[in-house]
């Protein structure tokens, strides 16, 4: 029964996801598929932190980097990989005169006519780790 569930879910949610695309442009798709190699460490990028009063370069990153900005706490979290299952992560404060910008810094292979849905079996059943004190 639950399988079914999960199957008329994910049914549910590919179409959905299918007719909210079906009005985007090329340059839409093509944007969200860049996007989607991005976060999947698939494509190099440089990110840059600056001072806007100053305009000195405080911080700069570059590699197969996935950003995320948290604006509740005015940071940024960039988690990168640095080798085959190995990542680190990064919090970055930003400030009224702190800011950054992010380049992609090679041309990435994505298509503008089929959106791009990646799942994750890891996600939907998790590893877990268990400590048991005896």
């Amino acid at each position: 029964m639950r399988n079914l569930i999960n199957t008329v879910a994910a049914v549910l949610s590919l179409s959905l996801g299918a007719l909210l695309i079906a009005g985007c442009s090329d340059a839409t798709i093509a944007s969200l598929n860049l996007e989607k190699s991005a976060e999947q460490f698939e494509l190099q990028r440089r990110i840059v932190f600056f001072n806007g009063i100053t305009d000195t370069y405080l911080l700069t990153m570059e590699g197969k980097c996935s950003i995320e900005v948290q604006r509740s706490q005015r940071q940024l979290e960039v988690t990168c990989k640095v080798g085959e299952g190995a990542f680190k992560q990064h919090h970055l404060g930003l400030s009224d005169n702190v800011s950054y910008f992010s380049e992609q810094v090679e041309a990435g292979a994505v298509s503008a006519y089929h959106y791009r849905v990646i799942f994750k079996p890891q996600t939907i059943v998790p590893d877990i780790d268990f400590k048991a004190k005896l």
